[in-house]
């Protein structure tokens, strides 16, 4: 049986979540478990899929990105499947793990994935690093502190901190630092 996996990291990536089911079942997946979280949090629908497979089954999905975040991470995955007796295939690679040039290929292209992503991030921090430098690169705007007075007058009405926070749409924390903050 062919099981696939999709996901992308956000919620607004609904169309890059059609195309991964779109694709999945165009390869013949049968059952296919999906979810819009970061690569870097806890995946339920990857472990509930990784549950799932059977020996002889195969674990599908469009794209190397979408299932793991590190050669590591890959190389867990891929014994994890291995231990069932399953094999994983990546589509828009042609790699799977039923062969031993599959495997190569694999974890081959998993590394260089890797180490790409690696680059990435650490262009993203020169980046950084040279615009804080220059001044320009000033970060998030403390969304919390801007609501300092209406936190303030809510905490006056009598509102909790709590509620404060669900109504402002912000943290708990952020509400009980700002009133720490603030003299009584």
């Amino acid at each position: 049986m062919k099981v696939g996996y999709g996901r992308t990291s956000t919620l607004e990536q609904q169309a890059g979540l059609d195309a991964q089911f779109r694709d999945l079942k165009g390869a013949g997946c049968e059952k296919i478990f999906s979810e819009q979280v970061s690569a870097v949090g806890k995946r339920q629908q990857l472990e509930a899929a990784i549950d799932f497979i059977r020996e002889g089954d195969v674990l599908v999905v469009t794209k190397l990105c979408r299932l793991a975040r590190s050669t590591q991470h890959l190389l867990e995955i891929a014994e994890r499947v291995k231990a069932k007796g399953a094999d994983l295939s990546i589509l828009n690679l042609g790699a799977d793990t039923s062969t031993a040039t599959g495997r190569l290929m694999f974890t081959v292209i998993g590394a260089i994935a890797c180490f790409e992503r690696e680059l990435m991030l650490e262009r993203q921090r020169e980046g950084i690093a040279k615009a804080k430098a220059e001044g320009k690169y000033k970060g998030r705007k403390p969304t919390a502190r801007a609501r300092a007075a209406e936190i303030a007058t809510l905490k006056a009405d009598g509102v909790r901190p709590t509620d404060i926070a669900r109504q402002l749409g912000i943290g708990r924390a952020s509400v009980y630092r700002i009133l720490e903050s603030r003299p009584s």
